[in-house]
């Protein structure tokens, strides 16, 4: 009476930042650190990478030391150092106030090598003129990231949207998109094809939720428990949007995001999924976004299926995961129970029974008990 599927894999959050109503590099601590990957883990949710926002030794201690085993249920922490970002994206009030500036071919590479013997596998760069306010990176400074992280075997993760920019990433050997692309056309679509390993992360949280929020109210069991009220009251009164004009405007951008991963879908792109949870959008809730984007992906037109490899095999072969994403002989036994089949209705991966990891069952009991029980 019960359904077995491999545990989820989160493709891109922004660990640590997030605590109670306050958001910043303040918060980034040890004990904040694992508190998110204990909720990833409650969630059903084996790993998750973050993407840039990380910053001196602790990230690194941490990831090795869940892997040790000295966190038994604490999900996989896995990070990507320092982002590499020009010089207007880096603020002390932003998630990218540790990046390594970009200003030259020649300084992008020494920053690439200075994540080498890190032991990253992932570099992570931002191509984006936030709406005309800043300078984006060029391509023969991107380039120069691509090219060095290809030479010592490391694939690059971009953030950008803009199509005519992702379409020049494309043509200069991206690995990854961190966020849906805004838009979708036959050029895109036929580079893609020409680029077969390159991947799309969903990250369609953020837009859809400010169209579609119905597990805010009535508030989902699984948020009632692992959320302080107060964080779910201001949540409450930001989704949806209650402004007529604002509502459309949000709606318009998610039907072209939903048609848009659709068609690539359709395509043959490889599709993860990434949540963007723990970004400083505020609220977005530790592990339950992981649920939420199976949902938008489906109501984007993927098949409960096909969305399911997306959250579990594609994001595991992406991150070179090779012993996650399935349930099989030779992998780690990570995976959830739960009481009804997401096939048949997709938001049943949210009906969790229980959690292993590592091929022990997580204490979501005592993990519950801990996460109402913290103080802000």
């Amino acid at each position: 009476g019960t359904t077995v599927i491999p545990a989820l894999v989160d493709r891109h959050s922004h660990i640590g930042y997030m605590k109670h109503l306050t958001s910043g590099a303040a918060n980034y601590t040890r004990q904040n650190i694992l508190d998110h990957m204990y909720r990833f883990a409650y969630f059903g949710v084996a790993a998750s990478q973050s993407m840039g926002s990380d910053f001196g030794e602790l990230p690194f201690q941490i990831r090795d030391d869940i892997l040790a085993g000295k966190y038994p249920d604490a999900a996989r922490f896995l990070t990507a150092g320092r982002g590499l970002a020009p010089i207007a994206e880096i603020s002390p009030d932003n998630m990218r106030q540790a990046a390594f500036p970009v200003t030259t071919p020649e300084g992008a590479r020494a920053s690439v090598q200075e994540l080498v013997p890190r032991k990253v596998t992932l570099i992570k760069t931002w191509v984006d003129d936030r709406g005309g306010t800043i300078k984006k990176l060029t391509p023969d400074l991107y380039g120069a990231i691509i090219d060095e992280a290809h030479k010592n075997k490391l694939r690059v993760a971009v953030h950008a949207t803009d199509l005519r920019d992702a379409k020049e990433l494309l043509r200069a050997g991206i690995d990854v998109f961190a966020h849906m692309i805004s838009d979708v056309d036959d050029e895109l679509v036929a580079l893609f094809k020409q680029h077969p390993n390159t991947a799309v992360l969903s990250a369609l949280g953020g837009p859809h939720r400010a169209v579609y929020a119905p597990w805010l109210n009535p508030v989902h069991p699984l948020i009632l428990e692992t959320v302080l009220p107060e964080q779910i009251k201001r949540l409450q009164g930001r989704f949806p949007q209650t402004s007529a004009d604002q509502f459309a405007r949000s709606k318009v951008a998610w039907d072209r995001l939903a048609r848009g991963i659709s068609r690539l879908s359709a395509a043959g792109v490889k599709i993860g999924i990434g949540t963007d949870g723990g970004g400083q959008q505020g609220d977005q809730f530790i592990g339950w976004t992981m649920h939420a984007e199976l949902e938008n992906m489906v109501m984007a037109g993927i098949p409960p299926a096909k969305v399911l490899v997306a959250a579990t095999r594609t994001p595991a072969e992406i991150l070179g995961l090779d012993d996650l994403g399935m349930v099989a002989a030779g992998k780690s036994a990570d995976f959830l129970v739960l009481d009804a089949n997401p096939l048949d209705d997709i938001t049943n991966t949210r009906r969790i029974a229980s959690v292993y990891l590592r091929g022990a069952r997580v204490n979501r009991d005592k993990l519950r008990a801990g996460f109402l029980a913290r103080q802000p």
